[in-house]
């Protein structure tokens, strides 16, 4: 079913009202005819121009087939600004965290859709945790070596070897050694109710963390 389906079930456009100017500029600024538009989104000609005119309120389906045709995001379309984040981030400005014996110092800026960090952790902290939340996680190994549990296979990681793998997959980290293991860790911020489901000894440890 396309989205023009559902025209009837939108409602007056007075809630958003930068919505319908900013869909205009941003289907010139593509280079999309309104036909060609509508088309791409699965919409009429018709009710593409009723969104751009401000005569209808574009479901939440239609933000998203239109985000997609325009290359932007929801946010974009809804005129939504972003405060302005530093691309980099020094090794001074790193300041470390502890939490359940492991170290981390953020590697990225926060309120984007993935979490970088520099993950220091010792040898025979947390490993009988396993870790199950949605999302998507790669880490690198910098130093040391790792054993990581995917599933009910094992895996031992030296350093510059990487994995790259679900978050749904329950999983385990440990240092395989001694000395422990540095990683460079990066995953994606989902949220849902399972995002902070350990099977394990409680630590305090959230379910952002790896």
């Amino acid at each position: 079913m396309s989205t023009s389906d559902n025209e009837g079930a939108d409602g007056p456009a007075g809630n958003l009202p930068v919505v319908a100017p900013q869909l205009r500029s941003l289907r010139r600024r593509a280079g999309l005819t309104l036909e060609a538009a509508a088309r791409d989104a699965g919409l009429s000609p018709a009710h593409l121009s009723r969104l751009e005119t401000g005569q209808r309120q574009p479901s939440l389906p239609m933000l998203l087939a239109l985000a997609r045709v325009y290359g932007t995001t929801v946010s974009d379309l809804l005129g939504e600004t972003v405060a302005d984040r530093d691309a980099i981030v020094r090794a001074g400005d790193m300041e470390p965290t502890r939490a359940g014996g492991w170290t981390y110092w953020q590697a990225g800026a926060s309120g984007r859709g993935m979490q970088a960090l520099r993950v220091r952790v010792p040898y025979g902290s947390q490993g009988d945790i396993v870790r199950v939340h949605p999302g998507e996680e790669w880490l690198y190994v910098l130093h040391g070596r790792l054993r990581l549990r995917l599933g009910d296979t094992t895996h031992v990681l030296a350093p510059g070897d990487s994995a790259h793998f679900d978050s749904l997959t329950p999983h385990r980290l440990a240092a395989e050694d001694h000395d422990g293991v540095e990683l460079l860790f990066v995953h994606t911020l989902l949220q849902s109710p399972t995002a902070a489901l350990c099977l394990g000894p409680s630590t305090g440890i959230t379910g952002e963390l790896p």
